[in-house]
């Protein structure tokens, strides 16, 4: 087990150090950086869209659902904003309010 785990964190660093590194001959392409640009999103994407839209393994897109509402007040937030702090309390607000009211 603890191999295992010392493999798997050495193969985690060995692939994060080529990129930080700045003295390794490593260099990105423009179209790859640009590729690369939109991997944040499409993974916080892929995380948080079945936490807002699946429940019981259904899809939920009930109007009285908190985590939509809390889920939509953070991207507002986030949008008008920019700052992390206001958007996790805007949606964690929300989301508590409406959990509470139904």
């Amino acid at each position: 087990m603890i191999a295992t785990i010392l493999a798997l964190a050495a193969i985690t660093f060995s692939t994060r150090y080529l990129f930080l590194e700045k003295h390794l001959p490593l260099r990105l392409g423009p179209n790859l950086k640009r590729a690369l640009s939109f991997s944040g999103p499409a993974v916080l994407s892929a995380i948080t869209a079945p936490i807002l839209l699946v429940h019981q393994g259904q899809l939920d897109l009930d109007p009285y659902s908190p985590y939509l509402w809390g889920g939509l007040a953070a991207v507002i937030t986030a949008r008008l904003s920019g700052n992390v702090y206001a958007t996790m309390m805007a949606g964690g607000a929300l989301f508590t309010v409406i959990e509470l009211i139904t």
